[in-house]
């Protein structure tokens, strides 16, 4: 797989990773000063679709990014959404994911 050179390419090629599962991609591209001893998907919900709220910075000549989203999931049978502003940093040619907060939706 090609690395991402936008924030934002980041952020959809990580909502893929969720939506099929892939730890190794998430734990891949999630920047090592908060990146997670392991990811663990066991109780990973039916994720449905993204939408790109808002992008600051985060193209191919940034160092940094934030990218807000909307993610909508299936779980037990209901609907939901994670909306959350996702903060990015690009080191080398390559952009992590660092952190978010997550905002109402």
């Amino acid at each position: 797989m090609e690395w991402p050179d936008t924030a934002e390419a980041l952020m959809r090629s990580r909502f893929a990773a969720f939506r099929d599962a892939d730890a190794d991609w998430l734990s891949a591209s999630w920047h090592v000063s908060t990146r997670p001893a392991a990811v663990d998907l066991s109780g990973n919900p039916t994720w449905r679709g993204l939408q790109i709220v808002d992008t600051v910075a985060g193209g191919p000549d940034d160092i940094d990014g934030i990218v807000e989203f909307r993610a909508t999931y299936l779980s037990g049978g209901q609907h939901g959404v994670l909306h959350e502003r996702s903060r990015f940093v690009r080191e080398g040619r390559r952009w992590y994911y660092v952190d978010g907060d997550q905002l109402e939706p």
